[in-house]
C-alpha cells in the first residue's frame, strides 16, 4: 500500500479490525519511510451486475436508485428507515446471490414491490403505480381490489 504522504511502497499493518457493519476491514498502516499513519479500507470486489431497462439499454446495478426510488413510495408514511434499508439489502443480496451477471428492471421492481406489500401498503400501491404504468383508474383499482382479496384470504 502506497503511503499518502511520501508515497512510499513499504508499510507495515499496526491494528486491523471489521467496520461496524461487518462489511470490510479497517486497517491502520504505518509508513516504514516517513514514520506517519494512514488507514486502509479492504472490501471484497463484487462482479458487476447490469440492469436492463425497458427499452434495452443497459446500465451498472446501482441499489441506491432502489433505495430512492423506496423512499419516494414511503413519503409521508410511518415506514422507519431502518425498514428501507433492511429491503435494499434484502433486494441487493437476492440479486447477487442470483448469480446472474444481468438482470431486468421488471424483476428488481417486482422484488421491490413483493418487499414493499409487507411493509406498507400504501407505498406498495405508490410504487406499483407508477412502476406498472398504471394509466386510469380501472387499471389502479384492480390492482387494490386483488390486496382487499388476498386480505380476506389471510
Amino acid at each position: 500500500m502506497k503511503c499518502m504522504y511520501c508515497g512510499c511502497v513499504d508499510s507495515k499493518v499496526v491494528d486491523s479490525r471489521t467496520t461496524e457493519d461487518g462489511t470490510s476491514i479497517r486497517r491502520r498502516r504505518e509508513c516504514m519511510n516517513c514514520g506517519r499513519r494512514f488507514t486502509t479500507y479492504e472490501t471484497v470486489e463484487n462482479t458487476p451486475i447490469f440492469v436492463i431497462k425497458s427499452g434495452g439499454a443497459r446500465q451498472a446495478f446501482d441499489p441506491n436508485k432502489i433505495k430512492a426510488g423506496i423512499i419516494k413510495a414511503c413519503e409521508k408514511r410511518p415506514v422507519p428507515a431502518s425498514e428501507i434499508d433492511k429491503l435494499v439489502a434484502d433486494i441487493q443480496k437476492k440479486i447477487y446471490n442470483s448469480l446472474v451477471q444481468e438482470i431486468s428492471s421488471k424483476e428488481i421492481g417486482e422484488m421491490v414491490c413483493e418487499g414493499l406489500k409487507d411493509i406498507d401498503e400504501v407505498a406498495y400501491v405508490r410504487f406499483a403505480s407508477v412502476y406498472r404504468s398504471f394509466t386510469d383508474t380501472s387499471s389502479f383499482m384492480k390492482e387494490l381490489e386483488k390486496m382487499v382479496k388476498k386480505d380476506k384470504k389471510s
